[in-house]
């Protein structure tokens, strides 16, 4: 009979093995980094890469969800969608076939202008309450985007009258809040009122609105900055400053290797612009909050993710061309943005490191269009584990391309925790 273990709060004994399971958690990074494309509603790729022969095939293991529904799924949390996705950005076969990317859901979403990033200089006086107010933007999106899902087979007539114009109506209503609060201690804004309208667009699932809406420009890579700040290019080349040692490469010049291209593929060489590094305070940081000791083989369990200094929004399709293509970007308070990542694998051995190169048991990676400077929290389902042992369980932060953030300084921990789990 399956035994059924509750998760509760890590005891003493937990903690112990949570710092035993530590050492090998950045070995995860190299071997595991996997994941399927989505973004803002705004912004995606219409043409998706196929294989070079043009034929749909059979994706790798840990390319789908374990139900097999799809390449990405979707789940409620606390008043907003929070987007699972599995695997490599791989799709299964009729997916392939029908030009979608498996997203549970109606194919379309709420796509609405981005307040913040039409916002002047908030005083501080005042960015309490327009942050308070910019909150209730992106939950009054989520609403939406939930009574489409629900609801959008009622017709156009039906999501323009019950959907759309009610939504116009409540963001007018915050907008005249946040202009206001602005204007009561600085210059008024204008032209917030023509933020109120919204559409709903196709797409293969929805993305995070971020600051209240989604209002996308391009970057390198096929990237949505909305609204961040933009990478900025630095000259190479000489000895850094103290380095000591000098330093023998710093681009892909004279490297004898192939040129990256995005996918996920060793032995080249990524010329991509490291990008924008936040202050040590907005560095990003993660923890998981809570996990079982031990379950049931095959038995579902949950862990929940707290994070910090991570705003959950960007996402570029590793198997999709998105790997290590785009600069990493911080939001306009200097928080790093992207996503962060799940992994269970079996160790085989508890006194030697396991090979990086292994498929682990259960991997998905997590953006929800949330997060910032405050932890809030993220569950994520695990359907359980085929094969009885310890599992090492690991999340780790990643930037729109899927690198760990980087830091200000070298002392700081990076963005991961890692537990270990008994399955019986």
């Amino acid at each position: 009979m399956r035994r059924s273990t509750r998760a509760r709060r890590p005891s003493g004994n937990a903690r112990s093995k949570r710092l035993l399971a530590v050492v090998g958690t950045l070995a995860v990074f190299g071997g595991v980094v996997a994941v399927t494309q989505i973004s803002s509603a705004q912004d995606r790729r219409t043409n998706k890469p196929r294989p070079a022969s043009g034929q749909c095939v059979e994706p790798s293991p840990g390319a789908t969800a374990p139900t097999g529904g799809g390449s990405t799924t979707r789940t409620w949390q606390n008043g907003r969608w929070v987007r699972n996705h599995w695997g490599d950005g791989q799709q299964s076969v009729p997916e392939c076939e029908d030009g979608k990317d498996g997203t549970v859901g109606t194919g379309t979403a709420i796509a609405c202008p981005d307040v913040a990033a039409k916002l002047p200089q908030v005083p501080n006086r005042a960015r309490a309450e327009v942050d308070r107010n910019l909150a209730q933007l992106q939950t009054q999106i989520a609403e939406a985007d939930r009574r489409l899902a629900a609801e959008g087979n009622k017709g156009e007539a039906f999501i323009r009258s019950a959907i759309l114009q009610p939504l116009a109506g409540k963001r007018r209503a915050v907008l005249d809040r946040i202009t206001t609060a602005i204007d009561r201690v600085g210059p008024r804004p204008q032209g917030l009122a023509q933020l109120a309208e919204c559409q709903v667009q196709p797409t293969g699932g929805t993305g995070g609105n971020n600051g209240g809406g989604t209002s996308p420009t391009t970057t390198p890579g096929g990237g949505n900055n909305g609204g961040g700040s933009s990478p900025t290019t630095t000259p190479g080349g000489g000895t850094a400053p103290g380095a000591g040692l000098g330093v023998l490469a710093n681009d892909c010049d004279e490297s004898q290797l192939q040129p990256h291209n995005g996918f996920q593929n060793g032995n080249r060489c990524v010329s991509t612009e490291f990008g924008e590094v936040g202050a040590a305070a907005n560095n990003p940081s993660l923890l998981i909050t809570q996990f079982p000791d031990q379950v049931g083989q095959n038995q579902p369990f949950t862990l929940r993710v707290s994070t910090r200094n991570l705003v959950r929004d960007r996402f570029l399709a590793a198997g999709q061309g998105g790997y290590y293509v785009e600069s990493s970007l911080l939001n306009d308070q200097g928080l790093v943005r992207g996503h962060f990542h799940t992994a269970c694998r079996m160790l085989n051995s508890l006194t030697a490191p396991p090979e990086p190169q292994e498929v682990p048991a259960f991997f998905v990676a997590t953006e929800d269009g949330r997060g910032g400077a405050q932890p809030d929290e993220v569950t994520i389902q695990i359907p359980g584990l085929p094969q009885s042992g310890t599992a090492q369980c690991s999340v780790w932060a990643g930037d729109g391309s899927h690198r760990l953030p980087m830091m200000e300084r070298a002392n700081q921990t990076p963005a991961f925790d890692s537990v270990r789990i008994d399955v019986n």
